[in-house]
């Protein structure tokens, strides 16, 4: 979370959601926070621990989302299953996310940042590898090991404001 830099007002997508683990620290560092989670319990519990705070819990397909026309960033663990397709909607043409920091299978990772890729996100977004986490920092580990991928707009500096 340190590492994301979120920032008090802006608009954070936390997609996959799941139990809130990063939605607290979102709502922590004072981000308006919209949680995807597409289990209904775990939405139901979402909507439960966060009801006093600035989160809006929706229950969703992160693949099948309708994005902001405002500037947001997301800031999430969504399943692995589906990175190519959430990778499209997030860097699509029209969209309006400036920064995303997203925890993904390590392999993934290393691809994008080394350019295999779609060559059209090259030219409007910077990609870098984040901090690594083995498979033993999860409760219920997954098969891999796992890295954030760091993805930012040319030219963007802040959700809120400036350049």
């Amino acid at each position: 979370m340190a590492a994301a830099r979120v920032r008090p007002g802006e608009l954070v997508h936390d997609l996959g959601a799941g139990r809130g683990a990063l939605t607290k620290h979102l709502v922590r560092a004072g981000a308006r926070v919209l949680a995807v989670e597409l289990h209904p319990l775990r939405a139901q519990r979402l909507r439960d621990r966060f009801k006093t705070d600035p989160v809006r819990v929706v229950e969703a397909d992160v693949r099948s989302l309708r994005l902001p026309r405002q500037p947001f960033r997301v800031v999430a663990n969504p399943p692995y299953h589906v990175t190519s397709e959430l990778l499209r909607l997030l860097l699509g043409r029209g969209s309006a996310l400036v920064a995303a920091d997203l925890l993904l299978q390590r392999a993934a990772v290393r691809n994008l940042v080394a350019g295999r890729g779609p060559h059209q996100w090259r030219r409007h977004w910077s990609m870098a590898g984040g901090l690594s986490l083995p498979r033993s920092a999860f409760t219920r580990p997954p098969t891999v090991d796992s890295r954030v991928l760091v993805i930012r707009r040319a030219g963007i500096r802040s959700v809120t404001g400036g350049r």
